[in-house]
């Protein structure tokens, strides 16, 4: 590698061309950006004091070997935005100059010399004859401004935004043209070229972006799996897949919506989740170690990327599936596309039929949805999904992934239909952050022609106000204030209506009956063709047994709408582990001196029950030398000692949180228990604080925090 200072125009002008491999991320300069060097660009120009201003480096590599009479195109490997912003600039002046008819300003500036030193190689012809050509998607735009000719179809709006800028920029500051060219001049840049026959590109590349804040883990990801490639290699990956997939993500929203695809992806593939700072680091892993050829790696990655834009971007074509991963969106189920995304794949290899991919969708929508309601903590949920279409019997695929719901230990189960209808009874809706998809749900349940809810608002039976009128308060007794606090926001007292600014706080009857529409037509509960509204025109008054009279018919219907799983019993029960009994325990409490009687015996027994009732699924196992507490494994291992309980975290010392500084960081240390933390209890008093840290250990087990 030799790198050395260089002046822009004097680089610009002995390069013989420049290209963007395929491989690189497209222009991507904001107009803040551009204005930013626009302002260095002025200030050098009008102080003289100031000899020149660095713009930062450009890394490139020879495409093949040079000669005398033929120099080959350089590769650029870094530096693509600062090169590309700087064309568009001169090539924005040279406009200028020609448009106001401006023969030469300065020494070497010209219109002629602004174009056929720095923008053209006017000896050559077609592609040569372009100092600078980008990758696919801003290629056109950019040739379309140097050669003054029409733009193409598929504009790349940020070429043509920027160039736009730099003409207003120009034409208002054109009483300053001479401190432009002067600035423009003392532009300077570290000319850094690299040898193919002894530097890795790759490796370059990455250490030049290691703070991660110019390049996506999407950049990394191609750039990663296109820059070693030949070119011809490279080109046809990149045409027949890459440049697919971001079309397919959309040119502006490409970042946005790759790199969350990777991440599930990666989890779909290994069943671990990455870290979401970690996406590259995780790709290049399963790369080398898959050991795939690149083709079918890259044709992997596209056909993935293909589900993912019909689950998470609307791009699903069969109609049922499309409704079903549309309401997944709005009930933000994200945490569920690794297992859907192998359940598509497994559709698209004809192992699942439609109708049994949407069985599966809607399982796993009545399964996220239930918790909701029935406020499980989602710690475990993408932990759930990460593993679950590895658990999955496939020649049986719909009935094994009901019976994996169906045997979910207690803090991952499917709430049954007796929880869930008893809390959708109680729990507060109107809040709640998914309103419009509960009431969308539940009101076209069955229907053939849907309803477009968006088109009605919430209506509250019962009125908000808290000063409610006489009328309402006769009708809800004497308790009408603890009712309306009780019930205000709940399933039996919420409903859809267009007509709600008619409704206002008047009396049920009159909402009932009477209120009419500015053409006298009856609009009341009674003449309602909502779904949701059947039975409110029978109801003879509106109280505290009507509001749980209607929230018992809506919660039995929301069962049917977000269905459990069903299967014979005699069908779970082959899914069922394998029978045979776990060995009774060797060793007991009384197998640890310490524990059998005094002040330990009480510490243990208070640590024991906090312990337990951190969730049903915790167990409890005494070993000869620890009491192992155990969820998916151990979480917390005690150890008897005669003045204290030792107590060992299963989680990296770098992660647990500990104000009073507690613990001991035991990373690598030869002690009885599992895990990297260990900390003393000795007090009762210190107990809260230390079910604290338990916890920590506990709910990094169980996944995490995690948005359903």
């Amino acid at each position: 590698m030799k790198a050395t200072e260089a002046n822009l125009l004097k680089f610009l002008r002995k390069s013989p061309q420049f290209v963007i491999p395929i491989y690189q991320r497209n222009y991507s300069w904001t107009e803040e950006q551009c204005r930013q060097l626009w302002a260095d660009l002025l200030r050098a120009g009008r102080e003289e004091a100031i000899s020149a201003h660095f713009i930062g480096s450009i890394v490139y590599v020879e495409r093949g070997l040079s000669t005398v009479t033929s120099q080959e195109a350089l590769l650029v490997i870094d530096g693509q935005q600062r090169l590309t912003t700087s064309t568009l600039l001169i090539a924005a002046l040279a406009k200028h100059f020609e448009d106001k008819g401006i023969a030469e300003l300065l020494d070497a500036f010209s219109a002629k010399k602004l174009r056929n030193y720095y923008l053209l190689n006017p000896d050559e012809e077609g592609e040569r004859h372009f100092k600078l050509i980008l990758s696919e998607t801003d290629k056109d735009t950019l040739l379309a401004i140097l050669k003054n000719a029409p733009m193409p179809a598929e504009i790349s709006s940020r070429i043509d935004q920027n160039y736009g800028l730099f003409q207003d920029l120009i034409q208002k500051h054109e009483d300053e043209l001479e401190a432009i060219c002067q600035g423009l001049a003392k532009l300077v840049i570290v000319d850094v070229s690299l040898d193919r026959s002894q530097d890795n590109p790759q490796l370059i590349f990455e250490s030049m972006n290691s703070t991660g804040l110019e390049l996506s883990q999407a950049d990394l990801i191609r750039n990663f799996i296109l820059m070693g490639l030949e070119p011809k290699l490279q080109t046809e990956l990149y045409k027949n897949y890459w440049r697919p997939m971001e079309k397919a993500f959309g040119q502006a929203a490409y970042v946005t919506h790759f790199d969350p695809f990777m991440r599930h992806y990666l989890t779909a593939k290994t069943g671990e989740i990455p870290n979401v700072r970690e996406v590259y680091a995780a790709f290049k892993a399963f790369a080398r170690d898959s050991q795939i050829d690149t083709k079918t790696l890259v044709a992997d990655i596209h056909a993935y990327a293909s589900y993912y834009c019909a689950m998470a971007l609307g791009a699903e074509a069969q109609p049922a599936l499309k409704q079903a991963f549309h309401d997944l969106r709005e009930l933000k189920v994200d945490v569920a596309y690794p297992f859907l995304l192998d359940a598509y794949h497994d559709y698209k290899q004809d192992r699942l039929t439609t109708d049994e991919l949407l069985g599966i969708i809607r399982l796993v929508e009545s399964y996220v949805f239930r918790r909701a309601i029935c406020a499980i903590p989602t710690n475990s949920l993408n932990k759930t999904f990460a593993g679950l279409s590895r658990s999955l019997k496939k020649d049986r695929y719909l009935e094994s992934v009901k019976a994996a719901f169906l045997l979910m230990p207690s803090y991952r189960r499917f709430p049954s239909d007796e929880e869930f209808q008893r809390d959708i009874k109680l729990r507060d809706l109107y809040n709640f952050r998914s309103r419009s998809y509960w009431l969308r749900r539940l009101e076209n349940h069955g229907r053939k022609e849907r309803v477009v809810v968006e088109n009605y608002t919430i209506e509250h039976i019962l009125p908000q106000n808290e000063a409610l009128s006489p009328e309402w308060q006769a009708e809800l007794g004497p308790e009408w204030q603890r009712i309306q606090q009780t019930w205000l926001h709940t399933l039996g007292n919420l409903t859809l209506t267009g007509y709600n600014s008619e409704y206002s706080d008047t009396p049920f009857a009159y909402k009932r009956d009477q209120v009419t529409n500015a053409d006298g037509k009856k609009i009341g509960f009674k003449f309602s063709a909502l779904n949701i509204n059947d039975g409110l025109g029978e109801v003879a008054q509106w109280n505290e047994d009507a509001i749980k009279a209607r929230a018992e018919r809506l919660a039995k219907e929301a069962a049917k709408v977000w269905a459990a799983p069903v299967l014979d019993i005699g069908v779970l029960d082959a899914y069922r582990p394998a029978a045979g009994k776990s060995a009774p325990q060797q060793y007991s409490i009384d197998d640890h001196p310490h524990l059998v009687g005094g002040p330990m015996r009480e510490l243990f027994e208070a640590l024991r029950k906090a312990v337990l009732e951190l969730d049903a699924c915790v167990t409890e196992e005494f070993l000869k030398l620890y009491v192992a507490y155990k969820a998916e494994t151990n979480f917390v291992d005690v150890v008897p000692q005669v003045r204290r309980l030792r107590l060992s975290l299963n989680m990296p010392f770098n992660e647990i949180d500990d104000p009073r500084g507690l613990c001991l960081d035991v990373t690598n240390l030869g002690r009885w228990g599992n895990g990297d933390v260990e900390v003393g209890l000795s007090s009762l008093d210190d107990l809260p604080y230390i079910m604290g840290l338990i916890r920590q250990s506990f709910d990094r087990q169980m996944g995490g925090p995690q948005d359903a």
